[in-house]
């Protein structure tokens, strides 16, 4: 294999279970948003946009559509004859087979992928996450700053910082300080979960955590600490744009609602960092003689005979005639029928509400109505 400057490292195996019925069936990564996509494109176009080219992708909890929709790597040009995307499963050895035990030893059980490209630095990224970054800009930062860690914060309210892991800086942007949700936390700081190490750095202590029965494995709670502890030259760099970690019904719910704002705060369809898709490419979408739709997003192959209103179509739904559709999103194949109402809803992959059922979050709309894939509602 030829040298490469930076692999990187893309952790999807997480079960995502505060997503409840929408990961029953389907790994965190692979769930659709914003209509064509699926969380994980994020992440993969972040990589290729910021010439990445190698990617270790980890996979886990329920992996078969994830591996079904990443293939080759091909929709976001990385089929490579040297590097490209690599989907990575836990495996067996001579000693038995198990599970990856955290985010550290998954890495730590494939360093042989690692080495095989002998890479300077190596970038760990999480693959349920929305934003755009330039990660060639980050590793400049960490160059310049002969950092060992380069860690990608972005700064929250007050009142959320116990949420995170927070950084505690200097004038220079060395982290002298790490704190996993602190009840008091001293900076505002919060760690995303994205990271450039020094591939010897990382390796050596990887090897020290694998060593040690107490360690639960995990970046935030073992790894940082650890580093800080050594004496290692850790750094903070600022994000300041749109990041969201979708690991909740109502930040999924949310992040697609914002795809809907006059000004959205994330923008899908700008040519600068464009985010790719492997979504199949299906008909365009139809809009019936009576149907009405407006402030929403409809994919390819959807049918609209009703009306839709402030909601997202994934491809290939339908809403037919006399139904309503409100403040919700529709997943792949997701059908209403005749007169049924969504309101304020998810409604899964290939799932169907049936004819004159309400399916709605609540008339106080703090709630959010949730149906998984492949499922069927009708509303007795």
């Amino acid at each position: 294999m030829r040298k490469k400057e930076c692999v990187a490292m893309l952790l999807a195996g997480g079960q995502g279970s505060r997503l409840g019925a929408l990961t029953r069936r389907n790994a965190k990564p692979a769930v659709a948003f914003g209509g064509k996509y699926r969380i994980i494109d994020f992440a993969l176009s972040n990589c290729i946009n910021s010439g990445i080219d190698t990617v270790g992708v980890l996979t886990q909890y329920k992996p078969l559509r994830l591996n079904a929709y990443l293939g080759n790597g091909e929709a976001w040009d990385l089929d490579k004859a040297n590097g490209g995307m690599h989907v990575l499963q836990p495996y067996a050895t001579e000693n038995g087979g198990r599970w990856y035990n955290g985010t550290a030893d998954a890495i730590y059980r494939n360093m042989d992928f690692i080495d095989q490209y002998d890479p300077e630095y190596v970038l760990i990224l999480s693959a349920d996450q929305l934003y755009k970054m330039d990660y060639d800009k980050m590793l400049d930062f960490h160059k310049e700053h002969d950092a060992a860690l380069t860690v990608s914060c972005i700064q929250v309210p007050l009142e959320d910082a116990k949420r995170f892991g927070i950084m505690t800086c200097d004038d220079e942007q060395r982290i002298v300080k790490f704190t996993e949700k602190p009840a008091e936390p001293d900076s505002t700081l919060a760690s995303m979960g994205i990271y450039i190490f020094n591939w010897p750095v990382l390796r050596d202590a990887l090897v020290k955590d694998h060593a040690d029965a107490a360690s639960e494995k995990d970046f935030g709670k073992n790894i940082i600490p650890m580093l800080l502890g050594d004496g290692q030259r850790l750094f903070a760099y600022v994000f300041d744009g749109y990041w969201q970690d979708v690991g909740t019904i109502d930040s999924y719910f949310n992040a697609n609602m914002d795809l809907l704002k006059d000004n959205p705060p994330f923008d899908i369809f700008e040519d600068n960092l464009r985010i790719f898709s492997n979504s199949n490419i299906s008909g365009p979408h139809f809009l019936g003689p009576d149907s009405k739709v407006t402030g929403s997003l409809v994919c390819n192959g959807s049918k609209v005979l009703g009306t839709v209103t402030h909601s997202i179509l994934s491809n290939d739904c339908v809403v037919e005639e006399g139904a309503v559709v409100e403040d919700a999103i529709l997943l792949p194949g997701a059908v209403v029928e005749k007169n049924a109402r969504v309101i304020r809803a998810i409604v899964g992959e290939n799932s169907v509400i049936r004819e004159n059922a309400i399916f709605c979050g609540g008339t106080d709309r703090d709630r959010i109505a949730v149906i998984g894939d492949s499922a069927t509602y009708t509303g007795v």
